[in-house]
């Protein structure tokens, strides 16, 4: 095998790690890292690592006499599989170790590009409903509104997976998510079912909410990826909006048949302690298990929730600003999430990932994204 082929090979290696990671929600600062330390190990010294979001770029200059050997893979497909992802960090620490030789690293890796999901699709619709009523739970919804969100929830994940199988721009898939969540909050208007129908919706979108790319795009930012920050910060907009539109379609379409339906956006009031702690558990877990986690770490996640969610409660309860409350819950997940990735054997994203979502973090987008639509600046601030 000739010096540039092997080259090459290497750097193909290195960049296939890189478009898994990066394809199933890692930051730009850990797959650069990752890429880094393969090529390194496998013997390419100082290797240029170009990461941006749709695409990777690993380069090597053995000396400067010779050419240059460059490599380019695109991300077309993002989809969170933290089962892949956790999968491709196994096998990036046998390499790294020398359990494994390249070829076999390769080989592993493109066994987990070509298979399919660990779960069963209806496994995943189910999570998904459990999801709902998880957050309907932790906002004090009562058995009527858990029933609801749990079928949205459901309904909102088949009709996602439909669309993207006809491969339709993610923001319509939004449009139509946020459109059958408000469906239901109509119906149950029209049936004069007495439940908030603020909370309906707001359970039912929480799978579609872009919570987790505001956390991927401010991590981006931190570490210096600022191309890559705005990037995932301008999917968030667009994902939040195609919300927004389908919501204020499916209040267009209530009036029209005559059932006024009014909607606070992103209504969010704690219940009781038992109820959050309770609730974030739900949501936590199932959303861990909707994301293929492994399943030896959705009880842990889900038991971390509890205690972040618990800690978040308690200090709203007492008089701390509701931002500085999910700061100090956030600081929690994030010492512990370590601890607990690290005796579960998983990365830490998968755990803090599914952590996070029950502290709603892309509620507060989609709220104010609603009243500025609305002209409600007071609403905002």
């Amino acid at each position: 095998m000739s010096e540039v082929h092997d080259r090459q090979r290497t750097l193909d290696l290195a960049l296939r790690i890189g478009e898994l990671l990066l394809s199933n929600g890692a930051g730009a600062a850990d797959v650069t890292a990752t890429m880094s330390s393969v090529a390194h190990h496998l013997g390419l010294r100082q290797a240029l690592v170009d990461v941006t979001f749709t695409t990777l770029t690993l380069s090597h200059q053995s000396s400067i006499d010779e050419p240059v050997v460059s490599l380019t893979r695109h991300v077309t497909h993002r989809e969170t599989d933290f089962a892949d992802l956790t999968a491709v960090d196994f096998v990036v620490t046998k390499l790294l170790t020398d359990e494994i030789t390249r070829e076999e690293a390769a080989s592993e890796v493109a066994r987990i590009a070509s298979s399919g999901h660990p779960r069963k699709r209806w496994a995943i619709t189910a999570g998904s409903g459990l999801t709902g009523a998880g957050v309907a739970l932790l906002l004090g919804g009562d058995w009527i509104v858990l029933i609801i969100a749990a079928v949205a929830g459901s309904c909102i994940e088949i009709l996602q997976r439909h669309m993207a199988r006809m491969r339709l721009p993610f923001f319509y898939a939004q449009v139509a998510g946020g459109m059958l969540a408000t469906t239901f909050a109509v119906v149950l208007r029209a049936l004069e079912v007495p439940v908030d129908p603020s909370i309906v919706v707001t359970a039912s979108i929480i799978m579609l909410l872009a919570g987790q790319g505001f956390i991927g795009a401010i991590q981006d930012a931190l570490t210096g990826f600022y191309i890559t920050a705005n990037a995932r910060i301008l999917e968030v907009m667009i994902a939040t909006a195609g919300i927004i539109v389908g919501v204020a379609a499916g209040l267009s379409i209530g009036g029209a048949l005559g059932v006024d339906v009014r909607i606070d956006p992103g209504a969010s009031g704690l219940s009781d302690l038992p109820a959050v702690t309770i609730g974030a558990a739900v949501t936590a877990g199932s959303f861990a298990f909707t994301a293929y986690s492994p399943k030896r770490v959705v009880a842990p996640v889900a038991l971390l929730s509890a205690l972040a969610a618990g800690a978040y409660f308690a200090l709203t309860q007492h008089s701390i600003d509701r931002a500085a409350a999910a700061g100090v819950a956030a600081v929690i997940i994030g010492l512990v999430s370590y601890w607990v990735a690290g005796w579960f054997k998983v990365p830490p994203l998968v755990v803090i990932t599914a952590c996070i979502i029950p502290l709603l973090p892309g509620l507060s987008i989609y709220r104010a994204l609603s009243l500025l639509a609305d002209d409600d600046v007071t609403g905002v601030i």
